[in-house]
C-alpha cells in the first residue's frame, strides 16, 4: 500500500513538474520572447503600433481591412492600380505613424516591415543560409506550400535548390515550347469557336487555370498528365482554403487546433499527398523520363535522402510547382489580358509587333525573345500586380542590415506592391500603367532598379522565371494576334489578396475574332 501511495506520488510529481514545465514554455513564447525582441527593437529607435495580448495586431488589421472594404463598396468602382492602400490599408496607416521602419505583431510573431530602398537592396544581395523562410509561413501553410524546398532550414533549402535548379529549369523552357504552344492554341480554339461572327462576353480566369494547369500538368507529369491535372484540382481546393486563414497564422498553435478549417485541411493534405505519390509510381515506369517529376526523382535519388525524406521532397516540390508553375502564371496572363483590354493603344502595339515578329507561323523561343513589347506590357503588369505581393524572411541568428540590428527569431517584410509604385522610385505615373517605363529592360525601368522584384529577390529568386515568362508570351502573342478585346461593362475591380494576388470576382472580356 505504501509502495502505491509512493508510486501515485511521483506520478503526480512528474505530471506536475511537466504542467509546469509547459506552462513556463508557453509563458515565454507568449510573452516573454516577444517582449524581448519588441524591447531590443525598440531601443534602435524602432516603433510600431501597440500589440494587444495573444493576438498582437491581427485585431487591428482586420478592422482596418473590413473598414477599408466598406469604403470601397460604397464608391464607384473605377480602375486604380493602388494594391497597397486596397489589399494593405493598415500598412498605410501605420507608415504614416512610423515611417517605412516599423515593427508589428501577428500572434506572437515580431515582424519588421523595412521598406526603405537601401535596405532592401543589402536584403537582396544577402546570401547567409541564416536569413531563412519564416517558420510561421513552413509550418502554418506548410501544408500548400510544402516544407522542403521553402523549409526554413537554410541548409536543406541550398542543397535543393542546388540539386533542382539546373535539372528543372535551366533547360527546360526550349523544350516545352510545341507544348505551350498547343496549351495555347487550345485557349485560341475555344474562343474563335464560341465567338464566330461577332463579340461574346468571356469570363476569361477559368480559360487561364486551365491553360497554365495544362502547361504543367504535362510539364512535370508527362504521358501521365491526366493526374496531374487531379492532383492541382485538389491542390487548387487545399489554396482556398488556406486563403482564408491569412490573419490565424499568427495564432499560437492554432494550426493544431481541430477546427472544421484545419480538419480539411489536414484531410485535403492526405489526399494531395497520397495522389502524387501514387503518380510517381505510375510514372517510373513510363517510356519518357523528360517531365519534371521524374527530374524531381532523378535528383531525389541522387540526394542520399531516406525514403521519408524522398517522399517529402517529391510532394513539398510538387506542391511548390503548383504554386510557382501555375496559380501566379495563370493569374498574371489575366491581370495582364485585363490591362491590354483597358489600354487599346498597347493592345494595338503589341499586336502589330507579335504579327511582324511570327508572319503568321507559331511562335518559338527565337520569336519571343524579340517580342520587346510585349516584354514591356508583362513587366509593367507584373510591376501593378505582383502575383505575390510580400517577400517574407525570417532572422535564424542575430542578423545586421545598414544600421538596424535584427534579432534571432524576428520576421522581415518587404512589401512589393508598395515599392513597386513609390512615387521617389518610380516617377509621378508610378500608379499608372506606362509600359515604356520598360524600354530599356527591367535594370532601365526606375531610379533603383533592386526594388522591382516580381519574382522574389535575392538567391531565392524564382528558378522558374523563365518558364513563366515563355509561357506568358506564348499565350498572350496567341490571344493579340487572334482577337481584340476590351472590358465587358460586368467587369468589377477589385484585387484580393489570397495566396496570390487576384481578381475577386473575375475578370470579364468583350471578345471578338480577328
Amino acid at each position: 500500500m505504501e509502495l502505491l501511495l509512493l508510486l501515485v506520488k511521483i506520478i503526480i510529481t512528474i505530471a506536475l513538474l511537466w504542467l509546469v514545465s509547459t506552462l513556463l514554455q508557453m509563458c515565454d513564447a507568449q510573452i516573454l520572447k516577444p517582449r524581448r525582441l519588441r524591447s531590443i527593437l525598440r531601443k534602435q529607435g524602432i516603433r510600431g503600433p501597440p500589440p494587444s495580448f495573444f493576438l498582437g495586431n491581427i485585431g487591428d488589421m482586420k478592422k482596418m481591412k473590413s473598414s477599408a472594404s466598406k469604403d470601397q463598396q460604397k464608391e464607384e468602382q473605377a480602375i486604380t492600380h493602388d494594391c497597397s492602400s486596397a489589399l494593405f490599408p493598415f500598412f498605410d496607416e501605420w507608415r504614416k505613424s512610423y515611417g517605412s521602419l516599423f515593427m508589428f505583431s501577428l500572434g506572437n510573431k515580431q515582424i519588421l516591415h523595412m521598406n526603405d530602398p537601401e535596405v532592401v537592396k543589402e536584403i537582396s544581395i544577402c546570401t547567409s543560409l541564416d536569413f531563412g523562410k519564416p517558420s510561421y509561413q513552413s509550418k502554418e501553410r506548410g501544408p500548400l506550400l510544402g516544407q522542403g524546398i521553402l523549409t526554413s532550414n537554410g541548409a536543406t533549402w541550398a542543397h535543393q535548390r542546388k540539386i533542382l535548379a539546373p535539372q528543372l529549369y535551366m533547360n527546360k523552357v526550349k523544350g516545352m515550347m510545341d507544348l505551350m504552344v498547343e496549351s495555347s492554341m487550345k485557349v485560341v480554339s475555344s474562343w474563335r469557336t464560341e465567338s464566330e461572327g461577332g463579340v461574346e462576353d468571356f469570363h476569361i480566369d477559368e480559360y487561364m487555370r486551365r491553360f497554365s494547369g495544362d502547361v504543367i500538368s504535362r510539364a512535370c507529369f508527362g504521358s501521365n498528365y491526366s493526374k496531374g491535372k487531379e492532383i492541382f484540382l485538389k491542390l487548387r481546393e487545399l489554396q482556398e482554403n488556406m486563403s482564408k486563414k491569412f490573419f490565424s497564422n499568427g495564432f499560437p498553435g492554432m494550426r493544431y487546433v481541430p477546427t472544421k478549417s484545419n480538419r480539411e485541411t489536414w484531410r485535403l493534405e492526405k489526399e494531395v499527398r497520397d495522389l502524387i505519390l501514387k503518380a510517381v509510381e505510375e510514372g517510373k515506369e513510363a517510356a519518357s523520363g523528360n517531365d519534371l517529376l521524374h527530374m524531381i526523382l532523378e535528383a531525389a535519388s541522387n540526394s542520399g535522402f531516406s525514403q521519408d525524406e524522398t517522399d517529402r521532397f517529391i510532394v513539398d516540390n510538387s506542391k511548390n510547382i503548383y504554386l510557382a508553375g501555375y496559380e501566379t502564371t495563370a493569374v498574371s496572363a489575366t491581370w495582364t489580358l485585363m490591362l491590354l483590354a483597358s489600354n487599346q493603344e498597347w493592345q494595338a502595339r503589341v499586336r502589330a509587333e507579335v504579327v511582324e515578329v511570327c508572319g503568321g507561323q507559331m511562335p518559338d523561343a527565337d520569336m519571343i525573345r524579340k517580342m520587346k513589347t510585349l516584354t514591356m506590357v508583362i513587366h509593367e503588369s507584373l510591376r501593378l500586380y505582383p502575383p505575390v505581393p510580400v517577400v517574407s524572411r525570417e532572422a535564424l541568428e542575430d542578423m545586421k542590415f545598414g544600421d538596424i540590428h535584427v534579432p534571432k527569431g524576428v520576421n522581415v517584410w518587404i512589401l512589393l506592391v508598395t515599392l513597386h509604385q513609390d512615387l521617389d522610385i518610380w516617377g509621378p505615373d508610378a500608379k499608372e500603367f506606362n509600359p515604356e517605363r520598360f524600354a530599356n529592360g527591367a535594370s532601365g525601368a526606375c531610379k533603383l532598379p533592386h526594388v522591382y522584384m516580381p519574382f522574389g529577390v535575392g538567391q531565392r529568386t524564382c528558378l522558374g522565371q523563365n518558364f513563366a515568362m515563355a509561357e506568358l508570351k506564348i499565350l498572350l502573342a496567341l490571344i493579340v494576334s487572334n482577337f481584340s478585346f476590351s472590358l465587358s461593362p460586368k467587369y468589377r475591380h477589385s484585387p484580393a489578396m489570397r495566396t496570390v494576388i487576384e481578381p475577386e470576382n473575375g475578370v470579364n472580356l468583350l471578345i471578338k475574332k480577328l
